[in-house]
């Protein structure tokens, strides 16, 4: 098996699990480590829309309770004819973990649709680099 194979396993196996009775849109998504853990999420909806959690979000946080800090790979996974990419604030929780060049794979219930890297996702990001103080 391949990490991008792991990585859908993992994502599709969360996206079954997904809370969106609002939406009734589930979508999982999962991260690899550089040591190749994985770690993956859910989309959780609540009743005041604002305060849900996206899967990548949820993935990311299950990372860092494990104790991991770098993300070597990202897949999300969704229905739909459209692609699923990370919405802009998990693009953002992406880049605190991942460089520019991480792979972001996009998949439907099937499979693999496309990658991206981060860069492409979110290009002229701001991230941990911009707040080292170089003196």
């Amino acid at each position: 098996m391949s990490l991008l194979d792991d990585l859908f396993r993992a994502a599709r196996a969360a996206r079954e699990k997904a809370y969106a009775p609002y939406s009734r849109f589930a979508v999982g998504a999962a991260v690899a480590t550089p040591g190749g853990e994985i770690f993956a999420g859910c989309n959780v909806e609540n009743a005041s829309y604002p305060v849900g959690s996206c899967a990548e979000a949820g993935a990311i946080a299950a990372m860092i309770a494990a104790g991991g800090r770098r993300i070597a790979a990202a897949l999300v996974v969704g229905e739909g004819t459209a692609l699923v990419t990370p919405c802009g604030a998990c693009r953002q929780r992406l880049r605190e973990f991942a460089r520019e060049d991480t792979p972001v794979h996009v998949c439907g219930p099937e499979g693999l649709r496309r990658s991206f890297t981060l860069g492409e996702l979110l290009p002229l990001s701001f991230g941990p680099d911009n707040l080292t103080n170089d003196g």
